[in-house]
């Protein structure tokens, strides 16, 4: 196992591919047994979770190996009795040495585990003990987090079905559907899911759904459906009435959806692929749309729980390409949306140049929106959640992943 962990982890540090896309490569090459692609994946994602206080403590030459064998003695708690038998004198030397190495004299990018770009751009913003909390809650595994479709399903049966399973779950703080389970039993086959109960997502990103807040028979827009895990949500707080569109520029991510909509029971659901930001579908449906979602690709900082590759993957020129394509995706957006009509931008990233620098200026450029407050919308559906007139989470504060939304109406 320890083998695989250090071929893992070089894999990984490769950055070729998303992190958990080359581990389901390559646990469907090796075809491995669920324990041990549990180690696997667990010591490879404590490599980049903690990259740099690793490299730091092992030392700038240290490989790939010596690293995953640094997680698994310093983050893991494995001791040198358990690692008897599985490696030879030398590198049980290297492990001992390592394990009794005092605490290097750390930079703030190094104490957060941040490239330098990120960590000066979140300090001059949060200040060194917020970001301090911040990584902390960044670099911890996430829980769990389920929603219940409650077309199919109320949140106590479910719950009373998982305790009479042994599976230890419990209501989400904020969202009124959500369960956040303690553990991370494998879901795909159990009956729940297979019947459309219960779907896994995020508890930030079911906030979404209820700042649009969509209503039985409107016309609502899912401008960035991708996989269609929000589009579910608002299927079912519509009643599966109306008309909701799923829109997405890749045939591959919306076809995700349709195996999941077909579980859900919804029927009001219409998936599209789109040429771009001005596909014709688009320009048809102008001024017409009570409520529109742009969930804007983003950097992904939020999830860096989930997603600890990520850090090390984007760059300031990446999130600077981003920023163009955000403006320009919430500028077409907001042509679908009628008077009096909803639009929520959101991002699941934690940098303000992607989430109110970019909201900032398309209301500048466009006077006949405003914003809306996003406390007072949740209040008013008994989700009692302290974050202003635009929502930010955050993992230290909220226990979600970090999210950005901005609710806009269009003037009468």
């Amino acid at each position: 196992m320890i083998e695989g962990a250090a071929v893992m982890t070089a894999e990984l540090l490769k950055f070729a591919q998303p992190a958990d896309a080359a581990l389901s490569a390559y646990f469907r090459a090796q075809k491995t047994g669920s324990r041990e692609r549990a180690f696997i994946a667990e010591t490879a994602y404590a490599v980049l979770r903690r990259r740099r206080w690793l490299t730091r403590l092992a030392g700038a030459d240290a490989n790939a190996g010596q690293l995953a064998l640094a997680a698994l003695v310093r983050i893991q708690g494995v001791n040198l009795r358990q690692l008897e038998g599985a490696l030879d004198a030398d590198e049980m030397a290297w492990v001992a040495a390592l394990k009794a190495r005092p605490e290097p004299q750390l930079t703030l990018a190094e104490q957060t585990d941040f490239p330098d770009w990120l960590a000066e751009r979140l300090a001059a913003r949060l200040g060194a003990d917020d970001i301090l909390e911040l990584a902390r809650a960044l670099n911890r595994p996430a829980p769990l987090d389920l929603r219940v479709n409650d077309f199919k399903a109320r949140r106590d049966d479910v719950l009373a079905q998982f305790a009479a399973e042994g599976i230890n779950a419990e209501p989400c703080p904020y969202s009124p559907q959500g369960i956040r389970l303690k553990t991370k039993p494998a879901l795909s086959r159990h009956p729940l899911y297979l019947a459309g109960s219960i779907e896994v997502q995020d508890e930030g990103s079911q906030l979404l759904g209820y700042l649009l807040a969509p209503k039985r028979g409107e016309m609502v827009v899912d401008f960035c459906a991708g996989a269609g895990g929000k589009t579910l949500l608002l299927g079912a707080l519509m009643r599966s009435t109306g008309r909701l569109y799923a829109f997405d520029v890749s045939d591959k991510r919306l076809a995700k959806l349709k195996p999941r909509v077909a579980r859900s029971g919804l029927s009001n659901v219409h998936p599209a692929c789109l040429s771009g930001e001005n596909d014709p579908r688009v320009k048809r449906l102008a001024g017409k749309i009570d409520r529109v979602l742009v969930d804007a690709p983003c950097s992904g900082l939020g999830t860096l729980r989930r997603n600890p590759d990520l850090k090390w993957r984007q760059t300031p020129q990446s999130v600077a390409e981003l920023t163009r394509k955000q403006a320009d995706i919430l500028a077409a957006a907001a042509r679908l949306v009628k008077a009096g009509g909803r639009l929520v931008y959101a991002t699941c990233s934690i940098l303000e140049e992607e989430n109110a620098a970019i909201v900032d200026a398309f209301l500048q450029a466009h006077p006949d929106f405003h914003r809306l407050s996003a406390k007072d919308l949740l209040a008013k559906q008994g989700i009692a959640l302290d974050c202003g007139d635009d929502m930010r989470l955050l993992p230290h504060r909220h226990g979600t992943d970090g999210f950005y939304a901005a609710v806009l109406e269009r003037s009468k």
